[in-house]
Parts: structure tokens; sequence; C-alpha cells
């Protein structure tokens, strides 16, 4: 898996010097600005909830010898949740990551040193709650590794959110997850720093590189206080607390500097933290289909 991950990710090293606070560049959800200084402290202004959907699991058969580089875990498997999240805002809706690929669903797959499996579909959870794709206002990707942009082609047509370096890094491959937006005129937001999604700071993409070169994580103000979505700028709890960096990063010392960052804004804003691969996290949000308000 470590050779897997290290090729998979060579490519993006090349494009990490991209900065942190450039506008993004394209499309219909016009251009990134730079959030004002208290925008991740300001509360909530509008009516905002959270449906956490499951976009299936991994197992992991020697997880600490990868995903930590500290020992955070005991030797041995581990089991990764793999969650996205639907977020209305005001009746517009994002989802946020697409999980593992659709055609995983009722099998078991080993994809380089990890074993994915899917019980139900992105787009089933959507029917369940009585939408469609089309329903789907923009998707946000919170990087492009294959467990979070999995079913994003089924959201071809919609406006895509995601950190530039990492939309670039996948261009020409033959497995690009954004290949149908690289056309003129398609509805993209390729991000450079922190970005105020819905322009009244209740949904803010939170720059957060290192995992990858263009990773981002999620605050959500609800009525009933902010979450903050994890990404993988962590996997779980114990590599929060030891500060272990998975030994493919893009980048260690941004690594480390996301996680900081995280921990601080999660500090200061009390926002209850959301790790998506961590189940007990994943438990903190109401279960599917009710909302988080």
């Amino acid at each position: 898996m470590r050779q897997r991950m290290t090729l998979l990710l060579a490519a993006a090293a090349s494009v990490a010097a991209c900065g942190a606070s450039g506008p993004a560049d394209n499309a219909s959800q016009g251009k990134a600005t730079a959030p004002a200084a208290d925008l991740l402290t300001r509360p909530a202004t509008g009516t905002t909830s959270i449906v956490r959907i499951d976009c299936g699991s991994a197992d992991v058969p020697e997880f600490t010898k990868i995903f930590s580089d500290r020992s955070a875990y005991p030797p041995g498997p581990k089991r990764l949740a793999s969650s996205c999240y639907l977020v209305t805002h005001n009746s517009k809706r994002l989802l946020w990551d697409t999980g593992l690929p659709a055609e995983l669903k009722g099998k078991k797959k080993d994809l380089g040193g990890i074993i994915g499996s899917v019980s139900k579909t992105v787009g089933e959870q959507l029917a369940d709650l009585g939408l469609k794709p089309q329903d789907i206002d923009l998707v946000g990707i919170s990087h492009n590794h294959g467990d979070h942009v999995g079913q994003l082609p089924e959201f071809a047509k919609k406006p895509l959110l995601v950190g530039r370096p990492d939309f670039d890094a996948a261009a020409g491959k033959k497995d690009d997850p954004f290949a149908a937006w690289r056309r003129a005129g398609s509805p993209l937001s390729a991000m450079t720093g922190d970005h105020d999604i819905f322009g009244d700071g209740d949904v803010i993409a939170l720059f957060l590189p290192g995992h990858t070169p263009g990773h981002y994580g999620l605050l959500v103000k609800l009525k009933s206080g902010p979450v903050l979505l994890s990404g993988d700028v962590v996997h779980a709890r114990e590599t929060a607390r030891l500060k272990a960096v998975p030994t493919f990063n893009t980048d260690r010392m941004d690594s480390l500097r996301s996680m900081e960052r995280f921990e601080k804004i999660a500090k200061e804003t009390g926002a209850k933290v959301v790790i998506q691969h961590d189940e007990r996290d994943i438990a903190l949000l109401p279960p599917f289909p009710q909302a988080a308000e």
C-alpha cells in the first residue's frame, strides 16, 4: 500500500508550492476571497443542518505502519469508516466528499493494502432522504484520494469545490476524478486558501495542507454549535493527540502545522470535532437519516 500511496501522491508534490491565500480561479461559484479575521468565530447567521452519509469502510491489515510515524496505534488491523456529509444551508445543498466507488457495493476489494467495501451508495441514501443527485447544488472534496472521490462521477454536472493543488495533480491521470470539470466553462472553484462557501461565514472550507498539497477541512456553523469536519488532517483520535503523521503524507511539516491549526480552530470556535474516518467521532452526529441542526 505504501508504494501505491507514494505513486498517487508524488505528482501532487510538484504543486505543493501553491499559495494558501490566492483566489479560486474559475466558474459559476465565483472568486474565493480571504475570509475576515473574525469569520471563523462569528456566530451562525442562517439555517444550516448536517446529515451524515455512510460512504463505505476500509480495513487496513497493518494500520500503524502506514498511518502513523509515531506508533500511535497498537500493531495489527484497523477499520476506517468512510463518511460523507450533506450540508443544507438556507435551502442550498452541499455534498462534502463522495466516499469509495459505488462499484464496491456488496463487495470487498483489495485497493492496494486496503480492503474497501460499500453497503449503500450515496445516491441510494439521497433517495432515502427524498432527493436525487440533481438536487445537490454543489460538491466539495476534501482531497483527491480515492476514498473521498469514489462516487464523484455521479455529480459530474454540479459545481465542484476542490483544492487547486489536488485538482492539478490529478490532471492527465487515467483515473482522474475531476476529468468532467476540465472542460472550458465547467462549474469549478479550484481553491487555494480558506473559502467562505456561501458568502455569509456559516460554512467555510479550511485550507489544511500536508496530507495532500490541496487538502481541506470544513467548518459548519449550526444553531446548536459549530461542527468541524476533518477531511484527513487526522485519521483517528490517537493521531490527533500524538500529532502522528501517516508515512504517505506529501509534507510532514505542513501536516503538523495543519494539525495544530485544526486543533486551534476547534478550541477557538468550541466546535464539535468529527474525524471523518473515526467511527467514534462519526457517532457524535445523529444517525442517518436524522440531521444535526
